[in-house]
């Protein structure tokens, strides 16, 4: 086993980080990453999912983890092995509009994405996800489809939500630029890699653009460390003072976090371990910041 399979595995052993009785926070907790899939045929892997979930990750599987740890509401981000099928999704947000919102995904190299995204929008999704991959194979990002989808979700007054690497950041912050009522959110910290200066200054210079906001989620990813990740704090502590925490959110990732944390190790994260935040950045991260975004109402 590797030494980052073992630290897995030890943050993983019962008793570690696990979330004790504790009082009601004095605001919801909205979780704004999670993913849910179920094994069934009604909902099928589209045909490029080549290694689909072996095991389930239902939304009543979500709705009891929420329970037990105190987090009111939760959005749902259309998981990859579905693709541009967002069925399952809208099927979930049809039978559980009380706890989640929904983020779709839509082909970005079909020029009619900005409809679907559109026909999304009138079935309750409040979001779009796009994922450019660092190599040639996402370099679309920088092509004509994306000024019109971008448009579009400016127009539907939606989040623009981007899962990629440092690389592509670039890119990101010029087409932010061009739609400057759109609200974008950077997945992940763009999973930007420690004492990296020159790629960490890519994802700090979005702080220039107002509606971009960050979500401090996968310290896990960049970590060399167990729970609580603590070597990766420094960078989260970059992103503070340079984004306040009006504009941070974190987010567990469940199920992709199991690998690495249990889900209240995902949450005390940032609620009880990263001991630079005080009580109301904590309130920003976990709660209201998340409601800037995707507002839940009363």
């Amino acid at each position: 086993m590797t030494r980052r399979t073992l630290l897995a595995a030890a943050s993983a052993a019962p008793g570690i980080g696990q979330t004790k009785a504790r009082k009601a926070e004095p605001y919801r907790i909205i979780d704004p990453h999670v993913h849910v899939w179920k094994l069934d045929r009604r909902f099928p892997w589209a045909k490029e999912t080549t290694s689909p979930p072996t095991e389930d990750a239902t939304p009543e599987m979500l709705l009891d983890l929420m329970r037990q740890h105190g987090v009111a509401k939760t959005v749902i981000i259309q998981v990859i092995h579905y693709r541009w099928d967002n069925s399952f999704l809208a099927d979930v947000l049809t039978r559980y509009p009380q706890y989640f919102k929904g983020v779709a995904r839509v082909n970005p190299e079909d020029p009619a994405a900005p409809d679907h995204l559109s026909k999304l929008a009138e079935q309750g999704f409040q979001g779009v996800r796009i994922s450019p991959a660092a190599n040639a194979s996402g370099n679309w990002i920088d092509g004509p489809l994306m000024p019109p989808l971008w448009k579009r979700c400016e127009q539907l007054k939606i989040p623009m939500t981007v899962l990629t690497s440092t690389t592509r950041l670039p890119a990101v912050a010029k087409l932010a630029a061009q739609y400057p009522n759109l609200t974008v959110v950077i997945d992940h910290m763009a999973d930007c890699p420690l004492n990296r200066p020159e790629e960490f200054a890519k994802l700090a210079a979005l702080e220039a653009n107002p509606r971009i906001f960050v979500k401090i989620s996968h310290t896990w990813a960049v970590s060399n460390e167990g729970f609580p990740f603590r070597d990766s704090w420094g960078q989260v502590k970059r992103l503070y003072d340079k984004f306040g925490p009006r504009r941070l959110m974190w987010g567990t990732d469940w199920p992709v976090v199991k690998k690495h944390a249990s889900y209240a190790q995902a949450l005390a994260i940032v609620r009880d371990e990263m001991d630079f935040l005080n009580a109301d950045d904590r309130s920003w991260l976990l709660s209201k910041t998340p409601e800037r975004v995707w507002p839940f109402g009363a």
